[in-house]
């Protein structure tokens, strides 16, 4: 796992927390269905199905905040990494073409010299 990209490694650990996270919150619905089933009013009934609803639903956007920032965290990785990568090689690039620049002006002060020597 030393070799996986951390990127991956972001999602896939969101997926196994979105999971247990679901479980949890589908728990807590039912253990207020089975509260609603129990009760002995109406109002009351009512008032544990809301709940239940309610639950589901504030549940389901907190799981989907929760994939969008670890999407979100693996993205920026990844880019962070690929612009490094891209940094790294036009230094390299940069680094290789500079020699070359000297050389040449080398190359032309000597043949300067020669054509003097040449001339005198």
């Amino acid at each position: 796992m030393a070799d996986a990209d951390l990127d991956a490694l972001i999602r896939q650990l969101a997926k196994q927390q979105n999971k247990a996270l679901t479980a949890a919150v589908k728990k807590r619905r039912d253990r207020a269905i089975a509260l609603a089933a129990k009760a002995k009013d109406a109002g009351s009934k009512q008032r544990q199905r809301q709940l239940a609803k309610d639950i589901l639903e504030i549940g389901t956007a907190t799981v989907k905040r929760l994939q969008m920032s670890a999407d979100n965290a693996a993205y920026s990785y990844a880019r962070s990494v690929r612009q490094a990568t891209d940094a790294a090689a036009a230094q390299k690039t940069v680094a290789s073409a500079k020699p070359e620049k000297k050389s040449a002006k080398k190359s032309t002060k000597k043949a300067t010299k020669v054509a003097k020597k040449a001339k005198g």
